[in-house]
């Protein structure tokens, strides 16, 4: 059980809460973008390994596949048309336990579940990309240290921690942080895309706000073979700009101005085209961990830890779990703490011991006042979550957490 109210720090913010403060900056990058097609490559294959090892032996077997770079290709894109035509090179990179047993019998076929399984999940996400043709899959997976998957044996009830890391979370999303999110959600909706298939996948929103004024700048790669010309690309940017002002208009009272591909140049004749919908395709590189946070966005006002939460294993991993832990934490308080308007949460853990034991949970809240009675209920809802840890990984196999 969790040492609580030991490791428990629960402090009153003397400072405005980020909905608040003058300047606001909130980043989001989308399904098709080159970071998260790393970061998705990556969680697959830990669902996708996880799934087989809980088939095959029972149990989930120690694994970190949470390294992998996407190198892009070159491609000309056109308007009606264009092909790749050096194909981008997709690697996945980690550990995970190859034989089980010491029997050649019960091998782990790693590589066919790695590029199986990501050729499925890429078709489904790049509707226009040939997988067969347009990107070569690539692994190096190898076993992992003796002491940690030692360590990810010993523990039965309670697994124990994987490393030393740090999970963050925070309550509520801001207007901001919502408008940035949504913008992206709502653009690669398969609603959207049946009405506008010019959109591809490959979109980031950015989203600054000055006071009481918002501007969402939105890159969104284009269809090349579903766009003949300039002008039909033209209405296709002020489409994506009114949907989104449409949406804003649901989230926030305040004013939101919208721009599109600020980067074209019609004189020049650059036009944000791609055949495939990933900018990956003509040079643009990824990485895990370079994209949105575990919580689907990038907020340098807020606290943030440079973890990659994707590809880590389930089980153990509280560079995983304790994001998704934090997160949960915050949403609980908000929701059953009526004097409570904002909360962020820290969670430290200590390599080799129960996941449910940090060395520190730390909570800052901003309220009215601070009271025992609001202290206690922290309490119990940190205490409530931090047991839960070892039933976590279902979730993940659900792929019910956001983590990128």
């Amino acid at each position: 059980m969790a040492k609580f109210p030991e490791v428990l720090d629960v402090t009153y913010a003397n400072s405005l809460p980020v909905s608040k403060i003058p300047t606001e900056i909130v980043e989001r990058k989308g399904a098709g973008h080159p970071d998260v097609l790393c970061d998705k490559a990556s969680e697959e294959l830990s669902i996708k390994l996880s799934e087989w090892y809980l088939d095959t032996f029972g149990a989930i077997m120690h694994h970190n596949v949470d390294k992998c770079v996407l190198s892009g290709g070159q491609s000309n894109a056109r308007f009606g048309g264009g092909e790749v035509i050096e194909p981008m090179y997709l690697l996945l990179v980690g550990r995970a336990v190859g034989i089980v047993g010491g029997d050649r019998a019960s091998q782990v076929p790693i590589g066919k579940l790695a590029v199986r399984h990501t050729k499925r999940w890429l078709a489904d996400t790049l509707p226009h990309l040939d997988v067969d043709g347009d990107i070569i899959i690539d692994y190096k997976i190898r076993s992992g240290s003796t002491d940690l998957v030692g360590n990810f044996e010993e523990g039965v009830d309670v697994p124990r921690s994987n490393d030393t890391s740090i999970g963050v979370g925070y309550a509520p999303f801001t207007d901001l942080e919502r408008l940035t999110y949504e913008s992206e959600m709502l653009l690669n909706s398969r609603k959207v895309k049946y009405r506008f298939p010019e959109i591809g996948e490959d979109i980031k929103v950015m989203g600054v706000r000055r006071n009481d004024k918002i501007q969402l700048t939105v890159a969104n790669a284009i269809i090349s073979s579903v766009c003949p010309d300039a002008d039909h690309y033209m209405s296709v940017k002020d489409d994506i700009k009114e949907l989104v002002l449409r949406q804003s208009a649901d989230i926030t009272d305040k004013e939101v101005i919208v721009k599109v591909n600020t980067a074209d140049d019609p004189s020049a004749g650059i036009y944000y085209l791609t055949c495939t919908g990933t900018s990956a395709e003509h040079g643009d590189d990824g990485q895990v961990g370079r994209g949105n946070r575990s919580n689907g966005l990038i907020t340098p006002k807020r606290p943030m830890t440079l973890e990659a939460a994707a590809g880590k294993n389930p089980i153990s991993h509280v560079g995983k779990t304790y994001n998704v832990a934090a997160r949960r934490i915050c949403n609980k308080i908000v929701d059953e703490l009526t004097e409570v308007t904002d909360a962020s949460c820290c969670i430290v853990s200590e390599i080799g011991c129960p996941i449910t034991e940090p060395q520190v949970l730390e909570v800052e809240l901003h309220a009215g006042n601070s009271s025992p009675e609001i202290n206690s209920t922290v309490a119990s809802i940190a205490e409530e979550v931090m047991n839960e840890l070892p039933t976590i990984w279902r979730g993940f196999l659900n792929r019910q957490y956001e983590l990128y």
